[in-house]
């Protein structure tokens, strides 16, 4: 029997599963409204004048980089492959896609319990732990010396990615697949083997897109159910 592609809403909602193991791909985003996503913005908290960074525009969904936060699924997903068309249309800099993603703001006052699939321009494909954690090959030589690592405030939570030039220029779009399976993560950009890790601390979880500082474009998010990473 094929496992179950799970799709379940937090707490405040009803959960419940639905059977994907002939289900084709589907867009978790739209191109007309943030349905399905919540925004979390500590900011949006406290300033009842501040803006909410992710907008959509011209069937693309935007993080304006500021305010910093998440914008979040409302459901939980387990055992998929997530393809991310994305671009820095002006200037490049920073932003990510963060899986497996649970309790809100538990580093920083400000990101969800998760791992980050970086998008930062010249580091795409890093791994970050945030309060979970993710084993890679040449652990000490990608993550730094083995007592400094952590997944909490001021440890070295950064996993260095594969390769290098795999991203394209500023105003060109990239494609970053991700596919999580069990407790393993797999990570491509443009086609470049970029990242893998296995024995994660998370199996399931949401899917979070950052507003981190950097304006960036979305035209693409779609999710497909698997049984096996590809090669």
């Amino acid at each position: 029997m094929k496992k179950l592609f799970l799709y379940s809403i937090p707490l405040f909602c009803l959960s419940f599963v639905l059977n994907f193991s002939n289900a084709q791909t589907i867009s978790i985003f739209d191109g007309k409204s943030l349905n399905g996503w919540h925004v979390d913005v500590p900011e949006m908290d406290k300033d009842p004048n501040a803006i909410n960074p992710f907008i959509i525009r011209k069937g693309k969904l935007v993080s304006l980089g500021t305010p910093a936060g998440h914008l979040i699924t409302d459901a939980e997903y387990e055992n998929y492959r997530l393809e991310v068309k994305y671009r820095f249309a002006a200037k490049p800099g920073n932003c990510g896609v963060l899986v497996f993603a649970s309790t809100p703001r538990a580093l920083y006052e400000m990101f969800p319990k998760s791992i980050e699939v970086q998008m930062m321009h010249k580091n795409a494909g890093d791994f970050w732990c945030i309060v979970e954690d993710i084993k890679v090959e040449d652990m000490e030589k990608r993550r730094g010396p083995k007592e400094e690592w952590g997944i909490t405030e001021g440890k070295k939570r950064r996993i260095k990615n594969l390769t290098d030039n795999s991203e394209k220029k500023a105003g060109k779009w990239n494609t970053m697949i991700i596919e999580c399976l069990d407790r393993q993560i797999k990570v491509w950009v443009n086609g470049d083997l970029v990242n893998y890790g296995f024995d994660c601390t998370a199996n399931k979880g949401q899917i979070a897109v950052q507003a981190e500082g950097s304006e960036v474009e979305f035209r693409k998010i779609e999710l497909t159910p698997i049984s096996k990473l590809s090669d």
